[in-house]
């Protein structure tokens, strides 16, 4: 057997069906149910069966095999070494907008890795190209009916596609899209759009070609390019204007109206930005049905406002003191100061200064508050009036860790500005109980 297919087990989970069966850290998996593991896919697949034999190669060395009767989809409790199961793929691209290439020098590797891992797509949610995956694994995301998978597509015609990629197969890879259509695997896709390339009538095309798709891809996001100040060498891109901003939600607007007339949906959804470029309102919490690319910037500021509002709403106020303060990006900004506006009314002791943090680490053009760093945070609020505690949004940190972009961790934020940090998730309540609490 491959020492690729053999998968060290780091942690079994107490009381588990695997921790009751006596398998222990340090032991390896060779086989569920006679099949050997390639990945986590794999793993998952095999271990929702309610009677599971495995093959343990014991930490003594010895092999042995354990019988275990569990409830059906129940977990086994086994963690490995590696999250996938598997090294992770990295992409194959050199996309025109890729963020990834516009990161400064002298940040630790991680940062610079490219992945364009289908099973991320389906763990974490990460999108992936399509340009990645082998006959052989989409007939394994078929076979096992995994979903959803969360795809890049940028644009359907394939020339341009190989150009926005740089990749000369990238074209025809949304062969797979009609695959996974066959086998009812849920989707949802994502337009990064640039200037000059894949917006106007490039943008209608792929709204068009993609209905095809409907209801198996379920949403489809459109978000601008986002552009730092480490472009070097890179392809010359512009930023959406206002004028440019109003264009494309027009043909987003439009293209609402026909799916919803034919589908009943209206499958293709603007990000924030957008809305905030043109001046326009955002809609209502109705027409996002469901939020359903909330992670991507789509409906983000709205969900927000509705639930600070209904949070509000159930809430009698007092006459409490606080003292606090909140950095947020340019974009984020106004509706902030808004915000804490509203909780006022009910809490009009509150004392709140809002500070707009300028990115100075990627370029004034990135606004999103996802993006500021611990040093920004530091340089630009040093000597500042912060209160008993400063409010920032969980999006700046990396996920499942207190570290920002430029690897500054809260608390050297804490000690260098002399202040509690308070994390705040992006809901109605996290967003009150930060205030007044």
């Amino acid at each position: 057997m491959s020492v690729k297919h053999q998968h060290l087990i780091t942690d079994v989970v107490i009381d588990s069906p695997a921790d009751d069966a006596g398998i222990r850290p340090g032991d390896t998996l060779l086989e569920i149910n006679g099949n050997i593991i390639e990945d986590v896919l794999d793993f998952h697949f095999y271990e929702a069966d309610e009677n599971v034999s495995l093959l343990i190669r014991c930490s003594d060395g010895t092999e042995k095999e354990f019988n275990i009767e569990k409830d059906e989809d129940e977990e086994l409790g086994l963690e490995f070494a590696e999250s996938l199961m598997d090294s992770y793929h990295s992409c194959r691209n050199k996309c025109i907008f890729c963020f990834i290439d516009q990161n400064p020098e002298g940040m630790r590797d991680t940062i610079y890795f490219k992945d364009d891992d289908s099973r991320l797509s389906f763990l974490q949610g990460n999108y992936v190209t399509l340009t990645n995956l082998s006959d052989k694994d989409v007939e394994r995301i078929c076979y096992y009916h995994l979903s959803p998978i969360n795809i890049s597509v940028h644009t359907t015609n394939p020339e341009l596609r190989c150009k926005m990629l740089h990749n000369r197969f990238a074209g025809d890879s949304l062969r797979h899209l009609r695959k996974f259509k066959e086998h009812d695997i849920t989707m949802n896709g994502q337009i990064v759009l640039c200037k000059g390339y894949n917006d106007g009538e490039e943008l209608e095309k792929t709204i068009h070609d993609l209905t095809e798709f409907i209801p198996c891809m379920q949403s489809l996001s459109v978000v601008p390019v986002g552009l730092t100040k480490y472009r070097k060498g890179l392809a010359e891109l512009e930023l959406f204007n206002k004028e440019d901003s109003i264009k494309t939600l027009d043909i987003i607007h439009k293209w609402q109206a026909i799916c919803l007339k034919h589908f009943g949906i209206r499958f293709v959804y603007a990000s924030d930005e957008w809305y905030i470029k043109a001046e326009r309102d955002f809609p209502t919490e109705e027409e996002y049905e469901g939020y359903m690319q909330i992670e991507n910037g789509v409906g983000m500021l709205r969900s927000l406002i509705n639930e600070v509002a209904e949070e509000l709403s159930v809430r009698s106020g007092d006459d409490r003191k606080r003292n606090c303060s909140i950095a947020t990006g340019k974009l984020a900004y106004p509706f902030i100061v808004k915000l804490c506006n509203d909780v006022k009314t009910l809490y009009p002791n509150i004392d709140v200064k809002i500070y707009q943090i300028e990115n100075d680490f990627f370029g004034k053009d990135i606004t999103v508050a996802g993006l500021i760093t611990g040093g920004d945070l530091i340089k630009q609020l040093t000597g500042k009036e912060l209160g008993e505690h400063l409010i920032l949004t969980s999006s700046m940190l990396r996920s499942g860790e207190d570290v920002f972009l430029d690897d500054v961790c809260v608390a050297d934020v804490e000690r260098k500005l002399s202040v509690k940090v308070r994390i705040s998730a992006a809901t109605g309540y996290e967003f009150v109980e930060s205030l007044i609490n």
